[in-house]
């Protein structure tokens, strides 16, 4: 009973933050990025309703450096690292001072660039919300009813998606594409820990690697 409960939660939620994601296709809507936000309240909700023991949860702080040392873990969760500065590097070579600008407008309408402390608290909230959303709900929750490697790809495509910006349609497509990217490396993360805590650990030092290699790009 209680597995069926979860299922039909998942199976609620996670056709609403892809139906929210589509929302991207108006210009004028501004619903897209509640759909973090469905994530987040369907994880908690489902976990509860399975009554998922601690020890199983897909978010776990206490087992964080244990699962890092599981193998392979951190060459995964430092992979975002080089992802994002050779996705600034190849962006600046094709695109020119475009691409950095694109990538820093597009952080911009959430972060905030001229207050550093609140930029760095900013940037562990949004990682921590985003993947407690697509990969503990989405993914992790998803992939008990489903294929790893389909819920991976679908859930990384709807995650990139939420990630479309206004501008140039090679740049949009170019970075949408390396947000594409990062979420299948933070999907297998997922798949080796089933922590969402260690995900969101690869995640900020993806997102500040590319932050900061598109302030010196730029």
């Amino acid at each position: 009973m209680k597995n069926k409960k979860a299922e039909i939660l998942t199976a609620v939620g996670i056709p609403i933050m892809i139906l929210l994601t589509a929302t991207k296709a108006v210009p004028s809507s501004k619903i897209a990025g509640y759909s973090v936000f469905v994530g987040l309240a369907f994880f908690f909700i489902t976990e509860a309703a399975a009554k998922t023991p601690r020890a199983e949860s897909g978010l776990r702080f206490n087992t964080v450096l244990a699962d890092l040392k599981k193998p392979g873990v951190i060459i995964w969760t430092l992979l975002p690292i080089a992802s994002a500065v050779v996705s600034c590097a190849a962006g600046r070579l094709i695109f020119g001072d475009e691409f950095s600008a694109h990538i820093l407008e597009r952080a911009g309408s959430v972060l905030s660039f001229d207050k550093i402390a609140l930029l760095i608290i900013q940037v562990v909230i949004a990682a921590f919300g985003e993947e407690i959303a697509y990969r503990g709900f989405f993914l992790g929750k998803g992939m008990k009813m489903c294929p790893f490697w389909l819920c991976a790809a679908v859930s990384s495509a709807v995650f990139a998606a939420g990630h479309i910006a206004a501008g140039n349609v090679g740049v949009v497509l170019f970075d949408v594409a390396g947000v594409f990217v990062d979420s299948l490396i933070f999907s297998v993360i997922y798949r080796k820990t089933d922590n969402c805590a260690v995900s969101t650990l690869a995640h900020i030092l993806g997102n500040t690697a590319g932050i900061a290699a598109a302030v010196m790009l730029g």
